[in-house]
Parts: C-alpha cells; sequence; structure tokens
C-alpha cells in the first residue's frame, strides 16, 4: 500500500507559525512521525508540501494510478479551492482531510472546506496525531 501525505500553504513553517495554535513542533517532526509509524504498519508513504495551488493540484493528478491513498491537509487552501476538490474527484483515489487545529473553531471563513465533500473522512483538531488517525483509516479501509 501506498499513501501520499500532502500538506498545503505554511505547513512548512510549523514550529515558527502560530505555536499556540499549531505548537511547537516541525514540518520534519512531522514527516518523522508519520514515517515512523508508517514503517511500523508496512505502508510506503511519499511527502509533498507546496505553497502554490497549482503544484497541489499537479500532485494529486501524479497519484492517479500510483497510489492507493491520499492524506491531505490543504492549510489556507480548504477554505477557497474548488480546484483541489475537483482533482481529488477527478483521481477518485480515497482521501482524508486533516487539519493540525480545529478550523471550526476559529474564523467563520475557516468553516467551510471545498474539499470535506470529496473525502472519505475529515480527522480536525488532533495535532499531529490527526495524520496519524488517517493513516490507519486508510491502511484499514483500502
Amino acid at each position: 500500500m501506498k499513501i501520499l501525505v500532502i500538506n498545503g500553504p505554511n505547513l512548512n513553517m510549523l514550529g515558527i507559525r502560530e505555536p499556540d495554535i499549531y505548537g511547537r513542533s516541525t514540518y520534519p517532526d512531522l514527516i518523522r512521525l508519520i514515517g515512523d509509524e508508517s514503517e511500523k504498519m508496512g505502508v510506503d508513504v511519499e511527502f509533498y508540501q507546496s505553497n502554490h495551488e497549482g503544484a497541489l493540484v499537479d500532485a494529486i493528478q501524479g497519484a492517479y494510478g500510483r497510489i492507493d491513498g491520499i492524506i491531505i491537509n490543504p492549510g489556507a487552501y480548504t477554505h477557497t479551492s474548488v480546484a483541489l476538490l475537483d482533482a481529488v474527484k477527478a483521481v477518485g483515489i480515497p482521501t482524508v482531510e486533516v487539519h493540525i487545529s480545529d478550523p471550526d473553531s476559529r474564523d467563520e471563513f475557516r468553516k467551510i472546506s471545498y474539499i470535506r465533500s470529496a473525502c472519505a473522512l475529515t480527522i480536525k483538531g488532533r495535532g499531529f496525531e490527526g495524520y496519524l488517525d488517517a493513516l490507519h483509516y486508510l491502511a484499514e479501509n483500502i
């Protein structure tokens, strides 16, 4: 089984950006955590992060025919991107939406998720553990 973990804008700034919301752990810490867990599970994982919407669409499209599941934290594109929604729909790969914080408890505009309707599950507010929840969900349901 092969899982693609996609992180959108500003996730590369974890540990620096609003640590009171996202914590002090860094993006490399997140990659290491997921990598260690996937290794224990015998799941192959690829990682991709970009601050550019089109690059994220390209990553989703590039998963077609070679990836079994996607974990995506679209960052701010959660609330703005029909393009990411359409890409996930187009490839038909089981996808889990993950958010480190709970966007529904924050600004009003953060309660909108365009991508959610194309995802099998949304996990929010569980910090980095949410990614592991998504990994286990996909491993058990694909």
